[in-house]
């Protein structure tokens, strides 16, 4: 999450405590809801969508907007601001978060930054946290001590930690030109990619319609499973992405006759 990033402070630390509070009696209360470049990953829509009761493609229409980020091959998604004086977050009241629950990464993580990287194919993805401060922000000091163990608990952190590692993984396959064949932006390829990490609804109806659990070996469980809840079917989609953008064995296909 970014507001003005010429002002940000960033400090890397391991595990050290932080005291930091949010909430109607801190000051700056809902100052960070504004003219933002709120970064969303597949997780944070699946999750917005859901409790909003729309689809996939009305959020993606609504709510998102398509930006360079850090991929050189594929576009990244962030939150679309109010057309308000403020440039608002579409879902901000004058209570506070209408979403709170279901907030994305970026707000719920904030003050810290988490960052990982994945060294070699044969290593786990490292994880790197950050302490941010911006000048608006006056929480810094104020509440209770909190260390990162604490923060991920408290802010119910770890569910999409798990989703966002799962899509580290995607967006650095994303970046390798070999895999969309020469098609460049919005080529075939890209599409589909865009459509089964974003737009989990229409990929939906695309493996039903083409039979596509069909074509692996899946056991029935997994298969209900997958048709009928987003969770499973966004890490289907992430393994059925890395098996036929660049070949790598995460199903196990069918034999043929």
């Amino acid at each position: 999450m970014s507001k003005d990033e010429s002002s940000t402070g960033r400090r890397p630390f391991a595990d050290a405590p932080f005291t930091f509070a949010c909430g109607a009696d801190v000051s700056c209360y809902t100052a960070c809801c504004h003219k933002l470049e709120l970064r969303l990953y597949p997780y944070d829509i699946l999750r917005l969508k859901n409790y909003l009761g729309i689809g996939s493609e009305e959020f993606l229409n609504r709510y998102t907007g398509i930006v360079k980020g850090d991929n050189p091959c594929f576009p990244t998604l962030i939150l679309v601001m109010g057309d308000d004086e403020d440039k608002s977050c579409p879902f901000l009241s004058v209570e506070g978060c209408t979403v709170y629950n279901h907030r994305p990464s970026a707000c719920r993580t904030y003050p810290l930054e988490r960052g990982v990287e994945k060294r070699d194919a044969s290593t786990r993805l490292l994880e790197h946290w950050f302490v941010v401060t911006h000048p608006y922000c006056k929480g810094h000091g104020l509440g209770r001590e909190w260390s990162v163990k604490k923060w991920v608990k408290d802010q119910g952190l770890a569910g999409y930690n798990q989703m966002n590692d799962l899509w580290a993984e995607m967006d650095h396959l994303f970046a390798d030109h070999r895999i969309w064949a020469g098609e460049g932006a919005a080529g075939p390829r890209q599409k589909m990619a865009f459509l089964a990490c974003y737009n989990l609804d229409r990929f939906r109806e695309y493996v039903d319609e083409n039979r596509i659990l069909e074509q692996f070996r899946i056991d029935k469980g997994r298969k209900k499973v997958i048709m009928t809840d987003d969770e499973a079917l966004l890490v289907f989609a992430f393994d059925w992405l890395k098996m036929v953008l660049a070949g790598i064995p995460t199903l196990t296909p069918r034999k043929t006759k």
